[in-house]
């Protein structure tokens, strides 16, 4: 059990989406990030299952069968795209992705981001998003704008970096509605 490891940890990832959601003027968004993180249901079994270099919640899930701290956080933050699955209408049918609001892809790049230099340290590039991404791309149930919006934000990050793609975001993406 390392609470203060993990406090450490879920803190500077906040922080750090909340720096980049207010360079991006989601301010609201940046302060309310991952709260639920802080919650008994999510805190504890980080504490339990930390490591350090990877989310908690895969160890949780490798010991258990299931996260119960990732099923409670996917359902309380809009910024997953897990948040998003739901039951087709018509003559789609099964579970898919809804679109997702480009405030929330914007913010899921940003959570992306961050995870990326919490956990990959002085290892960080700008392809490490991407490449995370990469691995679990094709289980990723997204709507097709949804997936396309946020692989081209992380593309753009890996390929031109982050000054480019904050600047492409705020003059091309209208994510503050």
């Amino acid at each position: 059990m390392n609470i203060w490891g993990h406090f450490k940890t879920i803190t500077r990832h906040k922080i750090l989406v909340m720096k980049y959601c207010f360079r991006l003027g989601l301010y609201k968004q940046g302060l309310l990030h991952d709260l639920s993180k802080y919650s008994p249901t999510e805190f504890i079994p980080g504490c339990k299952y930390y490591q350090g270099n990877r989310s908690p919640n895969n160890a949780e899930r490798e010991a258990n069968g299931v996260s119960l701290a990732w099923l409670h956080h996917k359902g309380r933050n809009k910024h997953h795209y897990e948040y998003w699955i739901d039951y087709g209408t018509g003559v789609e049918k099964g579970m898919q992705g809804m679109k997702i609001p480009d405030r929330y892809i914007v913010e899921m790049f940003c959570d992306r981001l961050a995870a990326a230099k919490n956990y990959n340290g002085s290892n960080y590039t700008d392809a490490a998003s991407w490449e995370y991404y990469e691995r679990g791309r094709e289980y990723a149930i997204l709507h097709k704008e949804s997936r396309e919006l946020l692989e081209k934000l992380l593309l753009m990050l890996k390929e031109q970096g982050e000054e480019i793609t904050f600047a492409y975001i705020k003059e091309n993406i209208d994510y503050k509605k």
